[in-house]
C-alpha cells in the first residue's frame, strides 16, 4: 500500500520504441512521475528504446503508462510494450 493512500501500490515496466533518445524523454518522464507521485526509473537501451519502471497508486501508474504512449514533446513513440511488475518499495524516480 502507498503510505499516503489506501490505494494499492502496483508496478509496471514499459519499453518505449521510436525516437525516444536525445529528445528529453527520460527527463520529461521524471518530471511527469514526480508530479503524479510515481517512483521508479527510466533508462536508455542500446537499441534506441527507453525502458521505464513505474511504481505507485493504480491511477498514477496507469497515467504514466498513458504518458509513455505520447512521450516528450520532441519524441516520436512508435510502440510501447507494458508488463506487470512487482513493486520494490522505491521512493523516488530516477533517470539512469
Amino acid at each position: 500500500m502507498c503510505p499516503m493512500s489506501d490505494e494499492p501500490t502496483i508496478a509496471r515496466t514499459v519499453r518505449v520504441h521510436g525516437r525516444v533518445q536525445g529528445v528529453f524523454f527520460r527527463d520529461s518522464c521524471r518530471r511527469e512521475a514526480d508530479e503524479l507521485g510515481v517512483s521508479g526509473w527510466a533508462s536508455n537501451e542500446p537499441d534506441g528504446s527507453v525502458t521505464a519502471f513505474f511504481e505507485g497508486p493504480v491511477a498514477a501508474v496507469e497515467a504514466m503508462v498513458d504518458w509513455s504512449r505520447r512521450g516528450s514533446r520532441q519524441s516520436v513513440v512508435e510502440r510501447v510494450d507494458v508488463e506487470q511488475a512487482q513493486p520494490t518499495g522505491s521512493t523516488a524516480f530516477r533517470v539512469r
